[in-house]
């Protein structure tokens, strides 16, 4: 038997003007995604436990049948698990984004939380540049991708110090936030200058004559110490391996004790490589019990408030991941189960992630007892699980079903 986990990152939505009420995932043309609903099982999980953060690291821990209730410790140590960063007991992680912000009269705005999405190849000349002047044997820059890298910091933060994702702020006054870092002397050195570094970085120059924003600052979150997790071999006797451009999706897969699989041109947008990403995950499937296929786009563009893109996202994960990996599945002869779900929900208007139980899928090539008939939208699965009560509490009881086994795992 092979398992496919198939996430399409914050694809989750409520009706949305411009696309005539509908939600991204009601408009957007998805044959694949559909097909698999009309011949599959409609669940309701719920991917973040109550009083959690509704972040992509605790949803996709418990996608993958982790209680973030017993190993999360923040979004950053995950992080370092991808990057090959390993932390000692009395290191903290942080994820360190480059970001454009604004300064008007005492106003500090978040302009954009990616720096224009700023290239690999640009921001790691940046971040190097900052550790360069601003590393000591205290704080350790890491580079990673795109916008988003790492600060190992050794020692502890006062408990006054509580960090925000910059995504959640965008358009409005941070300077709340960012003078919480005073409670810390020596992040708030970090930060302050950082930015004197990026000012005049050629890189920074080069992006403002072309029209591009800037990385003028850094922000730091995310943070916690190194978590404890069995990996999936142990917990669940599976084999496979973890494909996404994210640091925090290809980090929650080493712990978890996946093969963490970098496929060239896979970015984290609409650009990615999604036909390596899918020829990656079948040849895994080919020496390998399980892969699970991340992509990130649907959020990036739900965090920028951009309904045409997202529905476009969502298209593309339907007909360049869904498709070629059914089509895949189906030319061996081999049984499988498929599921395709979010992670979370990132509503168009809010522009920051929900933590309401999210709509999956669950394909049976083998069939299922009660078929749904209907396609995978969020108002179907809802209608669905009304009528079927399968409506799951947390990840670890999604995973045990995807799975085929019963019991708990720690």
């Amino acid at each position: 038997m092979k398992y496919i986990l198939l996430i399409g990152d914050g694809m989750g939505d409520v009706a949305v003007p411009q696309l005539a009420d509908k939600t991204p995932l009601e408009a957007a043309a998805t044959p694949a995604m559909d097909r698999l609903a009309r011949g599959g099982e409609l669940l309701l999980v719920r991917t973040v436990p109550p009083g959690y953060p509704p972040g992509s690291d605790v949803a996709n821990l418990s996608l993958l049948g982790y209680e973030p209730e017993q190993c999360y410790s923040g979004r950053a140590p995950l992080e370092a698990a991808s990057m090959g960063v390993e932390l000692e007991p009395d290191e903290l992680a942080f994820r360190c984004n480059l970001v454009n912000v604004r300064r008007e009269d005492d106003q500090l705005v978040m302009v954009d939380y990616s720096a224009g999405h700023i290239s690999t190849e640009e921001s790691r000349q940046l971040i190097s540049a900052v550790q360069a002047s601003c590393g000591n044997e205290l704080l350790r820059l890491h580079p990673g991708i795109s916008y988003r890298h790492l600060l190992v910091y050794r020692g502890a933060i006062p408990e006054a110090l509580v960090t925000v994702p910059p995504h959640d702020h965008m358009d409005q006054d941070v300077s709340a936030y960012y003078q919480r870092y005073q409670h810390d002397p020596a992040l708030f050195q970090l930060m302050e200058q950082a930015a004197r570094v990026l000012a005049d970085h050629p890189v920074n120059l080069r992006r403002e004559q072309e029209g591009k924003l800037p990385a003028n600052a850094i922000w730091l979150w995310g943070e916690g110490y190194r978590p404890r997790m069995e990996g999936l071999p142990q917990r669940y006797g599976i084999s496979g391996g973890m494909i996404s451009a994210v640091d925090l999706l290809m980090g929650i897969g080493a712990l978890g004790g996946l093969e963490v699989v970098e496929v060239e041109g896979a970015t984290g947008y609409l650009d990615t490589n999604y036909q390596g990403k899918a020829e990656a995950a079948l040849e895994i499937l080919a020496s390998r019990d399980f892969v699970a296929v991340h992509v990130e786009a649907p959020d990036e563009a739900g965090h920028q408030g951009l309904a045409a893109a997202k529905v476009q996202a969502i298209e593309d994960f339907d007909q360049k991941i869904v498709a070629p990996i059914l089509a895949g599945l189906e030319e061996r002869d081999e049984a499988f189960r498929l599921v395709v779900t979010m992670d979370h929900y990132t509503p168009i208007h809010r522009r920051t992630h929900e933590d309401w139980p999210v709509p999956m899928v669950l394909y049976d090539s083998r069939g299922v007892a009660a078929p749904s008939g209907v396609g995978y939208t969020e108002a179907n699965v809802l209608a669905a699980v009304e009528e079927s009560g399968l409506r799951l509490e947390s990840g670890a009881a999604f995973f045990n079903r995807f799975m085929e086994q019963d019991g708990h795992h720690g």
